[in-house]
């Protein structure tokens, strides 16, 4: 059975495109998984053993050019049994059509009647998580979804992580906290800057080194957290933000003792890494794609107006992270550090 995956546009999808993967080896034991994505994914991709080839797919988010997925479509004839489309466009159904893949599974989504001839219809109420959205398509509509559900797991390299720690000068002689302040997605998930220095000088203080992970956009914010550090304290600190390549990050953040996140790509890489972990919500709900490890502690007001799922504050005051006090995220560390899990899927704060 050779099965080729259309992935999802960005990382936190991709991380949690494993529960599929996982899935589908449970159903078809020896078959071949190949990924079609961006090559940003990659480094993803290849830490899961599920996954025998990421395939590059040139074209960026957006970018509809049926000439190209033409060609790549006709490069894959011959090649797969199956094709599993997971985002819901209907430019991402066509390299499949174009492939002339005998079996082509997905939702219903954007005029994808004929691209598709193993259609699903959603049922949300009875797949509220992401997770449940990929699995699901590992299987005959209808079937219940076998429990308890596979949570995305990343492997690391020892020694792709000690060429990171050595690269960017970097000592395991303290526990390390990982932050992770940015979010693609916009203002409304970010927690401020100065909420995160808090939390790092409480570590700092007890006699952890923290380092700040994220894009190159997320550079600025990492300096203003370690800006509010006063002298001594600073220097325990190191900004990585737009300095790592995305595997680097990865083998880096698997050192980490604890992570903080926004909910964020690198949130659910932290979570597939299994590290204890606190994840930050403002703008957006845990309920759909909540962190799947196995300590960690979601914070998160829960003021009316939110979740909105805007990107931008509508009233512009953005209390629903603003407001979140650094001391509720202290604590919410403690828990999460903690020998007992906390029941994700039942939402659990």
């Amino acid at each position: 059975m050779r099965i080729l995956i259309i992935g999802p546009s960005w990382v936190g999808d991709m991380v949690m495109a494993q529960t599929l993967f996982q899935c589908l080896k449970q159903v078809h034991p020896e078959c071949h998984i190949d990924v079609l994505a961006p090559d940003w994914s990659r480094p993803i991709l290849e830490r899961m053993p599920q996954v025998r080839a990421a395939l590059s797919f040139p074209l960026g988010h957006g970018v509809f050019d049926l000439a190209s997925r033409r060609r790549i479509g006709r490069q894959l004839k011959g090649q797969y049994d199956q094709a599993i489309v997971l985002p819901n466009s209907f430019k991402s159904a066509l390299v499949p059509f174009f492939a002339g893949i005998a079996k082509r599974t997905g939702w219903r989504g954007e005029y994808r009647y004929g691209l598709l001839n193993d259609l699903r219809q959603l049922d949300k109420q009875r797949y509220p998580l992401m997770i449940e959205r990929f699995m699901a398509l590992a299987y005959p509509p209808g079937v219940q979804l076998p429990q308890p559900y596979p949570p995305p797991r990343l492997q690391i390299d020892a020694h792709s992580q000690a060429a990171a720690l050595g690269t960017f000068g970097l000592v395991l002689d303290r526990p390390v906290l990982a932050l992770c302040p940015g979010a693609e997605f916009g203002e409304a998930k970010r927690w401020p800057a100065e909420h995160y220095a808090t939390v790092a000088e409480e570590r700092i203080r007890q006699g952890w080194q923290v380092w700040i992970f994220g894009s190159k956009k997320d550079h600025p914010v990492g300096e203003a957290i370690r800006e509010r550090l006063i002298p001594g304290l600073r220097e325990e600190s190191v900004n990585l933000c737009g300095e790592t390549a995305l595997a680097e990050a990865i083998d880096l953040m698997a050192c980490a003792q604890a992570v903080v996140a926004n909910d964020s790509g690198l949130m659910h890489v932290a979570a597939a890494l299994n590290r204890p972990l606190v994840a930050v919500y403002g703008s957006t709900s845990p309920a759909f794609t909540p962190p799947l490890a196995d300590q960690v502690s979601v914070v998160r007001l829960g003021l009316d107006c939110s979740p909105c799922f805007d990107r931008t504050c509508r009233f512009g005051h953005y209390n629903c992270l603003r407001l979140l006090d650094p001391q509720r995220v202290i604590e919410a560390l403690r828990q999460a550090e903690g020998p007992v899990p906390v029941n994700l899927l039942a939402g659990v704060d």
